[in-house]
């Protein structure tokens, strides 16, 4: 989170979930390969004015400041193949967009769509629940609105509907 704190807040965002949570090795050398990647990352050679960083040890995090480097489709394209070699490196999935990400307490935990349905029906999972809400596009959203009540993000699509009678 400390490289995002020298972000602009209209930075783009791209949140790459893992399937499972990263050990404490895993993670530092991460970190390290991201540092090595920012270094030399360009689009259209130019220079990114970028960051990426792990997040509780379930997220990798890319910022671009858009202003200063717009990330074209090349630019992207290297990050992206960046992520795939994270996922070979490690053995885990980052492209996996159905996971959910939520809170029990203070734990992190991942579930597929499916169980996370389950999840709601049983009870375990309530309109409180604190979900992570990837789809944000900026660090300044990163801050407002990646960490939110599951009633208030897109995930409250799964919450049982109440009749309510007029």
């Amino acid at each position: 989170m400390d490289y995002f704190q020298n972000m602009p807040l209209h930075s783009r965002v791209w949140i790459y979930q893992s399937d499972r949570e990263l050990n404490d090795k895993e993670e530092a050398e991460i970190k390290i390969k991201t540092q090595d990647f920012i270094y030399q990352w360009t689009s259209h050679r130019s220079k990114m004015n970028a960051c990426i960083d792990v997040f509780y040890k379930f997220f990798v995090v890319i910022a671009v400041d858009e202003q200063t480097a717009p990330a074209s489709g090349c630019g992207i394209d290297k990050s992206v193949h960046f992520i795939q070699q994270l996922e070979k490196d490690y053995s885990i999935k980052l492209l996996n967009r159905t996971l959910i990400a939520y809170k029990k307490k203070d734990n992190i935990l991942s579930c597929s769509l499916i169980e996370f349905e389950k999840l709601i029906e049983s009870g375990i999972i309530d309109e409180n629940t604190i979900v992570f809400n990837n789809l944000v596009n900026t660090t300044a959203q990163i801050k407002s609105s990646w960490q939110i009540p599951l009633k208030k993000s897109w995930h409250s699509k799964f919450l049982p509907h109440k009749n309510i009678l007029y």
